[in-house]
């Protein structure tokens, strides 16, 4: 599927905000964070405007469905910011619709259990995604240099090399270099996706991890799922983010996270870098998925290089 290009996302232009997992705890944030967005200048539309959560989901699945489907078919609408991860956004996929999300392209932003979003959005569709703050978890109080980094992708950059928002670099584990697509998210998620139509082809492409509440043998699981499913071994490049929460408990016998990902690491036929700032944390990069990057990583340093920005500078009204 070809990338499609979105236009950029300028103060004035409408932002929808919707719910495809989890509703928050507190309506209060998801009130202030929209309140944070209309203070930079745009327009902001909640869908559905009175969320009914229903258990750990927003809202029944028809529900968070339509509202995201209805969306992606509305051409005045620039971005979507969804309000938090969670649970949720894996039972929607086979109703959303992919052609529309073609025909009026415009980037999610999310992360955690946004990733099955992203991911197959961008497999079915094309579409590029960012993974980013989001409403209602950082938005109320959004860290300054966080949010600088997600305008300045939605605005046309491309960060040679993209470094933390706080310019925190990489930190090289094996040495290469290579060309590739640029995906990844929650890990937990993107393993879920295995076997389904739903994951785009990963040959050749600079992915990214992290996760949170995982403890090492579960990362230890998921991390052979993807080997034993022959998709570590197809990769350009791998870029570790935080794995946060994952301490085992202090009477069970453990690995450590350390253990477990250089495990997994060592025998890669492919650059490896860890230490983006990326993952579960109020402080976190903000990360194009869908677009060509390079991965440099020698002994001594690591970089990240965007090839090509999520939007196309050109395509302003």
């Amino acid at each position: 599927m070809a990338l499609v290009r979105c236009r950029p996302v300028l103060p004035g232009d409408l932002i929808g905000v919707t719910l495809p997992s989890s509703a928050p705890a507190d309506p209060a944030r998801l009130r202030a964070g929209i309140e944070a967005l209309r203070q930079r200048g745009y327009r902001v539309e909640l869908v559905p405007e009175s969320p009914a959560p229903r258990g750990y989901l927003a809202g029944p699945d028809r529900e968070r469905r339509d509202a995201l489907n209805h969306l992606l078919r509305r051409p005045d609408v620039a971005a979507i910011f969804c309000a938090r991860g969670g649970y949720g956004a894996l039972r929607l996929l086979p109703g959303l619709d992919y052609e529309a999300a073609r025909r009026h392209p415009k980037p999610i932003v999310g992360y955690s259990d946004v990733t099955a979003l992203h991911l197959a959005l961008y497999a079915r569709s094309g579409l590029p995604g960012v993974s980013g703050p989001m409403v209602a978890v950082e938005w109320p109080d959004i860290d300054a240099a966080t949010e600088a980094q997600l305008w300045a992708l939605l605005q046309g950059a491309r960060p040679a090399p993209l470094l933390g928002p706080r310019g925190e670099a990489l930190v090289p584990v094996r040495p290469g270099q290579a060309e590739g697509v640029l995906l990844g998210g929650n890990l937990a998620v993107l393993t879920r996706l295995i076997g389904t139509p739903y994951l785009p082809d990963l040959t050749g492409a600079l992915l990214f991890l992290e996760d949170v509440g995982e403890v090492p043998y579960r990362i230890d699981g998921l991390l052979a799922h993807l080997r034993l499913a022959g998709l570590l071994d197809r990769l350009g490049g791998l870029i570790l983010g935080s794995f946060t929460e994952a301490d085992p408990p202090p009477d069970s016998p453990s690995l450590t996270l350390d253990e477990v990902l250089a495990d997994y690491v060592a025998d890669l036929p492919c650059p490896v870098a860890r230490g983006l700032v990326y993952g579960h944390f109020p402080v976190k990069s903000a990360l194009p998925v869908g677009v060509h990057a390079r991965l440099t990583v020698t002994s001594e340093a690591a970089e990240l290089t965007l090839l090509e920005p999520v939007v196309d500078p050109a395509e302003v009204d």
